[in-house]
């Protein structure tokens, strides 16, 4: 008899983007900016009182949240940022090995992990020709068992969002006691008006989950906030399974001043946005093939070759993501970070 679950052996790893001294780091999707004056100046304050436990509610910022989208405070749950909000909805759904869950791949690295350390099953479905989620075969590959479905729009890592038809056309077709989790961390990126938007959905859908995180557009990354808007049902539930005190002072304060600046703060993601799309032609003018991206990073599809790209650009002090033998996740950073990583491409041999 062991002491440790013998599963924890294939345990999948979640594999930071490497930061090497000296070097440019596009590896990680981080925002190149620091938090804004105001949140910095709200996290110096917190961190005064650090003797303290947080509260244990998070009852301020959940009311904030609440206002800005226009819900129930008991609708709303507060965590330790998206990925343990992820955890979390596995746990107060799936009861152990039988129970399902279901996600495109490839897809978010964390959706595997926090399906096993939940005792569930994993299942996915495979991208489609053009890296976007095919939802028609999400929807097919529902069977009884399925307890979540996680679907990550833009998608991380190869950009692209679900649009508003297809999802709402998903819903229909997915049973009502099926947890369906909107991962829309990279929402305040996307500019195609066919792209879905959680919230409106909410209330005709009981079974909807809508994650969004302070981590990307709002550059907190580093002080782990996130938070899911769903029914009363599963918010409750979200809390009752949450580790107590998990969400900081320091990181409740800085995430509070954040919505109080918030129209100030989200006026940056335009200037990454743009930078998106001049990367990304960049790229595929140097023959590179690059899908529309909607969130802050580009996807490189280069299969068996992506790690010789991670290499290439490394050896020039630039660290890209390789994803196996998938493609390579680029962050999107300021123009000059940006020309480096377009110069290193352009001497990358095409064969």
């Amino acid at each position: 008899m062991t002491l440790i679950r013998p599963d924890l052996d294939t345990l999948p790893a979640y594999v930071p983007g490497r930061t090497v001294p000296g070097a440019i780091k596009l590896a990680s999707n981080e925002v190149a900016e620091p938090p804004a004056p105001a949140v910095l100046e709200a996290i110096a304050r917190a961190a005064a009182g650090g003797n303290r436990y947080p509260d244990l509610g998070v009852v301020e910022l959940t009311a904030r949240i609440a206002e800005l989208h226009d819900l129930a405070p008991g609708r709303v749950a507060v965590g330790c940022g998206s990925v343990t909000l992820c955890q979390q909805l596995v746990q107060v759904a799936c009861l152990g090995p039988g129970d399902e869950v279901l996600f495109a791949w490839r897809s978010f690295e964390a959706y595997p992990i926090v399906t096993q350390i939940g005792g569930a099953e994993i299942r996915t479905v495979p991208l489609d020709d053009a890296f976007r989620h095919d939802l028609d075969a999400m929807a097919a590959a529902v069977t009884e068992r399925t307890r979540v479905v996680f679907v990550c729009s833009p998608n991380n890592p190869t950009g692209p969002a679900v649009h508003r038809d297809e999802f709402v056309r998903f819903l229909g077709a997915v049973p009502s006691d099926v947890l369906v989790v909107l991962d829309e961390a990279y929402t305040e990126y996307v500019t195609d008006p066919d792209a879905v938007s959680g919230r409106p959905l909410l209330d005709s859908h009981p079974n909807l989950v809508v994650l969004r995180t302070f981590s990307k557009a709002y550059r907190m990354a580093g002080l782990r906030v996130g938070y899911a808007l769903a029914s009363e049902e599963v918010a409750t539930a979200l809390r009752k399974v949450a580790p107590p005190f998990g969400v900081s002072s320091v990181a409740q304060a800085g995430a509070i001043a954040a919505l109080e600046h918030r129209e100030e703060i989200l006026a940056g993601c335009a200037a990454v946005v743009a930078e998106r799309d001049r990367v990304a032609a960049g790229l595929r003018g140097h023959g590179l093939t690059v899908p529309g991206s909607q969130a802050n990073f580009v996807w490189l599809p280069l299969g068996g070759r992506s790690a010789e790209f991670a290499a290439h650009c490394g050896e020039r002090k630039v660290i890209v993501r390789p994803f196996a033998s998938d493609g390579v996740r680029v962050t999107v950073s300021t123009p000059e970070e940006n020309d480096l990583l377009l110069d290193a491409a352009s001497s990358f041999p095409l064969g």
